[in-house]
């Protein structure tokens, strides 16, 4: 049950419930509803998200950091939410666990695990070694801050679904 307001949009008025009616009329999940009890937040969150999403990564790429970072976050919502989005975007259900695990078979994917793993265990204090190494993969400076894009939004959701115990309303994930 979540612990703060959360918009209905068959129900209430305003301007959260405008923009569960509006922009993500296909998209009325359950953290959209507790976020839309406050719209500019939804709002600057919505054009965050889209916006840091600049093409240097590809889509299951940026799903490598969003997996990474909502396990390191201990967030079951994101999880279950990104775990979907990525098979969405190719990655099958044990690619996802082995992304959650660190590991990849794959030399470039390995490299951005690393990268990013680095980045949420240092607070972004990546040594030289790991940069190289991700700059070496085939990664650039765009690639770089998109991955810290993704984990500041990630950090914003995970944070808010603890304190809102927002409901899954996705397939959940089993641990690693």
């Amino acid at each position: 049950m979540p612990r703060l307001k959360n918009i209905d949009p068959t129900t209430d008025t305003g301007a959260g419930a405008d923009l569960l009616n509006g922009p993500l009329k296909a998209k009325q999940i359950n953290i959209f509803k507790g976020l839309a009890a406050h719209a500019p937040v939804l709002q600057a969150f919505m054009s965050w998200t889209g916006g840091s999403k600049g093409g240097a990564l590809t889509a299951a790429e940026g799903e490598v950091v969003q997996l990474l970072a909502a396990e390191k976050m201990h967030c079951h919502y994101c999880l279950a939410a990104h775990s979907m989005i990525a098979k969405g975007t190719g990655l099958s259900e044990d690619d996802c666990f082995d992304i959650r695990r660190r590991h990849s078979d794959d030399p470039k994917t390995q490299a951005l695990i690393n990268f990013t793993a680095e980045s949420l265990d240092t607070y972004g204090n990546v040594s030289d070694e790991t940069l190289a190494a991700f700059m070496d993969a085939g990664f650039n400076t765009e690639a770089a801050i998109e991955v810290v894009a993704g984990i500041s939004a990630m950090t914003f959701t995970s944070l808010y679904n603890h304190i809102n115990d927002t409901v899954v309303d996705f397939p959940e994930v089993a641990a690693v």
